[in-house]
């Protein structure tokens, strides 16, 4: 069975950066595309990146390009989120989520990391 185990949210400043990590174990990692969302109070879950099995092509919300960069570490099964002049409308939970590119109803979910922007 899969499982997703993410780190690296906490406080930040408006403007300031953080780094998101996202441990996976359990299932072949290059052959998942893997993705960040993220859910604010009140809203709904929200796509923030995604990422490719093997890390060749990423694609990004319109409310975080250019500010925030998915990549992955095939040696440490680990999907990274850097993030950069956060806002704090980029305050919620960060969930990281795996998908089989093959098998694509083998989904996982990681337990979320909470991110808050606030001075």
């Amino acid at each position: 069975q899969g499982q997703l185990v993410e780190s690296g949210g906490g406080l930040v400043q408006p403007g300031g950066s953080l780094r998101l990590s996202c441990a996976a174990s359990g299932f072949t990692f290059s052959t998942y595309i893997m993705r960040w969302y993220r859910q604010a109070p009140g809203k709904e879950r929200e796509l923030v990146a995604t990422i490719t099995g093997g890390g060749g092509s990423t694609d990004y919300a319109d409310s975080v390009k250019g500010r925030f960069t998915i990549s992955r570490d095939s040696a440490k099964n680990t999907v990274y989120l850097q993030m950069h002049s956060l806002k704090p409308e980029d305050t919620a939970v960060y969930y990281c989520n795996a998908q089989g590119i093959y098998l694509v109803r083998n989904i996982y979910w990681g337990q979320g990391t909470q991110v808050t922007v606030s001075s």
